[in-house]
């Protein structure tokens, strides 16, 4: 069982990664973000834009505010440039900790009903399952990023947990 301490220090995690991200990708050629590099959702901004996307898809089902436009698909073409995924995603990610913060163990114990996009069918889960799910998921795919940024031949975020500003 994770409690809301986890939803918090995960949410702390996130912001800390995108703000690092946001750093290096401030100042990559246009082109070079939007390059296909044969990951899943083929260059940085894609992968970038998908985890906005699916941040948002997530939220609206844990905090009940409205779901993203589009479906999975059309995730990856939300922003076609820095400025507008920064934004986004630096109110996402302060969005995400203002639910962690308010969290409560009663709502981690309880389950999570939601019509899934990618089936059309009604979907019963945990909320914890669904809470690490959406946290593993935005590690998974910064990770692509990270490899990505790696052999275009830039620095990368420093991603490692226990490094994290404030984890004393």
């Amino acid at each position: 069982m994770i409690t809301p301490g986890y939803c918090r220090e995960m949410a702390r995690y996130n912001a800390w990664q995108n703000r690092q991200l946001s750093g290096l990708l401030q100042g990559m050629e246009a082109g070079e973000l939007t390059r296909d590099r044969g990951a899943f959702f083929g260059s940085i901004l894609g992968t970038l834009n998908h985890l906005v996307w699916g941040d948002l898809i997530w939220m609206a089902r844990f905090d009940g505010s409205d779901r993203p436009v589009g479906g999975i698909g059309d995730g990856t073409a939300r922003h076609d440039g820095y400025e507008g995924w920064a934004g986004e995603r630096a109110a996402l990610d302060a969005r995400i900790e203002t639910w962690a913060a308010g969290v409560g163990e009663a709502a981690l114990r309880g389950d999570l009903r939601w019509v899934s996009g990618a089936t059309g069918q009604e979907a019963t889960r945990p909320l914890a399952t669904c809470v690490v799910h959406m946290f593993n998921h935005q590690t998974h795919h910064r990770g692509q990023v990270h490899a990505m940024l790696t052999a275009a031949g830039s620095a990368a975020p420093v991603s490692d947990l226990v490094f994290m500003p404030g984890a004393e």
